[in-house]
């Protein structure tokens, strides 16, 4: 398999204790947290050039990327931490029982933070779309 694949597609926990459900999640934090982190790059970049751009640029300081950036990446490792407990919650109601889901919760949850992440790209995108047509029929 491909080092993507393997990533995105990880085998489950076999062992299925607490310790070794946490060190499963653990052992990918670090492939999350370069994918959404260059997912923010690019947003942040994006955002930057876009806020730039006529008519009636707003400049957006870096101070104030900065601290988001950090606020947005504690959230998301916070949310991360959230899918061993889901998992180990399971495991806990349903025992052996419990589906693996460790693997589905990490790929879906890459998924949603990559998301979440260009999405003030997307808005930053609308707005200037936005203002484009306030400068062009004179709405403002």
């Amino acid at each position: 398999m491909s080092q993507l694949v393997e990533a995105l597609y990880p085998l489950p926990d076999f062992r299925r204790t607490p310790l070794s459900t946490l060190r499963w999640w653990e052992s990918r934090r670090l492939f999350y947290n370069k994918v959404v982190g260059a997912t923010g790059l690019v947003t942040v970049a994006g955002i930057s050039v876009i806020s730039l751009l006529p008519p009636h640029p707003v400049p957006v300081g870096p101070l104030p990327m900065i601290a988001g950036s950090i606020v947005y990446g504690v959230l998301a490792n916070g949310c991360y931490s959230a899918g061993w407990i889901v998992e180990m919650l399971a495991r806990k109601v349903w025992g052996r029982q419990a589906p693996d889901l460790g693997p589905v919760l990490f790929r879906q949850g890459l998924i949603f933070s990559v998301g979440l992440t260009l999405f003030p790209l997307l808005l930053s995108c609308l707005l200037w779309v936005a203002r484009i047509v306030v400068a062009t029929f004179g709405l403002g």
